[in-house]
């Protein structure tokens, strides 16, 4: 007779398993992580693990790509076009300083602990990190476009901002796990104003675009 478990569908099923075992890499990292643990806190049996995602190795993969993705609509579903440049670029980074702050493991996962693998993870983190600096220089660009289409900021820069931003996510994460007292909203005010600071001397024109 089939459990409740095995009644689910089979993405139903994948998304837990990787909802744990992301929960389970962010707390004990890579190394450390047993798929007996992320079994256990899926609430499945450890062959299940095996059937549908394979090793430990292929699961932290999943896992990698699942959370870039996650960070990739995140920061998509933020830009709109219709929003003047100043409240644009402000909107999307607070949206993605927003889901650092809710997904600190998700977070923890994708670019505190699998980062420091090396082989073979390295590839996946570069093009995970790849995928995210795009998507924010992307949300950048568009944040701060004219409506006649002028930039405010080039290419370059917004790309460099994006850098900066992924940065900042980690200060900020690693910050909010230090400083119990700091309001989440409060800590992301701070960060998106500091960040607008150098695209406002652009829009009067303190510094011009390179």
């Amino acid at each position: 007779m089939a459990t409740k478990q095995q009644r689910l569908p089979r993405e139903v099923r994948e998304r837990q398993m990787i909802d744990a075992a992301v929960r389970v890499f962010s707390r004990s990292g890579y190394h450390t992580a047993s798929v007996e643990e992320i079994a256990e806190a899926a609430g499945i049996s450890k062959p299940m693990v095996y059937i549908y995602l394979g090793s430990k190795e292929r699961l932290f993969t999943a896992c990698i790509h699942r959370e870039a993705d996650r960070v990739v609509e995140a920061v998509r579903a933020a830009v709109h076009a219709d929003e003047p440049p100043e409240l644009g670029l402000w909107s999307g980074l607070r949206v993605f300083f927003r889901f650092v702050a809710d997904n600190r493991d998700s977070w923890a996962v994708l670019y505190q602990h699998a980062r420091t693998q090396g082989e073979p993870f390295a590839q996946e983190v570069s093009e995970a990190r790849r995928r995210v600096i795009e998507e924010i220089t992307r949300m950048v660009v568009a944040g701060t476009r004219l409506g006649g289409g002028e930039r405010i900021v080039t290419e370059r820069d917004a790309e460099i901002l994006a850098r900066i931003a992924i940065g900042a996510a980690d200060s900020l994460s690693d910050w909010l796990l230090e400083h119990p007292e700091e309001s989440p909203d409060g800590l992301i005010d701070r960060v998106t104003n500091l960040a607008l600071v150098g695209v406002d001397r652009y829009t009067t024109g303190d510094i011009q675009p390179s």
